[in-house]
């Protein structure tokens, strides 16, 4: 089933899964996801704490296991490319650790889509064996971080 914006807007969890409707882009809904998670990701972080951005980070991802799963289920397929709510969460934690330039951000924009769309060992092992909305959201909590890993090792060498 290729989903729809009627589909999008039937229901919140499909609101969400999808990405806030980026996850319709025909060409690279994952990249769209993660670019969307990129341009959220100011506005939703800029009024909060670090320590309230946390929490948000895990309620968006436990809400998310539940979003995905509904929307996997009622499309089919348990990790529809449709669904980036994965993405969109996986690149908040991302930029939250990122120094703040756009030139950082978008190396880590880069290199997690690099591992997002790879999947080295074990993200691969986990894609394959998880099931469900837990394992949408756990692969791409793997890619970031091995993106923190290789954005750490840059720090180091060129800041």
């Amino acid at each position: 089933m290729k989903p729809t914006a009627r589909f999008l807007m039937s229901d919140p969890a499909h609101f969400v899964a999808l990405g806030f409707g980026s996850g319709l882009c025909p060409k690279g809904p994952g990249t769209a996801g993660t670019l969307a998670g990129w341009l959220l990701y100011p506005f939703v972080s800029a009024a909060l704490s670090d320590g309230l951005f946390g929490g948000l980070l895990l309620a968006s991802f436990l809400f998310g296991i539940l979003a995905c799963e509904r929307t996997g289920r009622a499309l089919g397929v348990a990790d529809h490319g449709s669904i980036v709510w994965d993405e969109i969460v996986a690149i908040w934690l991302v930029l939250w650790l990122t120094p703040d330039s756009l030139a950082w951000q978008a190396t880590a924009f880069v290199i997690f889509r690099f591992f997002d769309i790879v999947k080295p060992q074990p993200i691969r092992w986990v894609d394959e064996r998880t099931r469900g909305g837990f394992g949408v959201m756990l692969d791409d909590l793997l890619a970031a971080g091995y993106t923190l890993l290789v954005l750490a090792l840059l720090v180091r060498i060129f800041d």
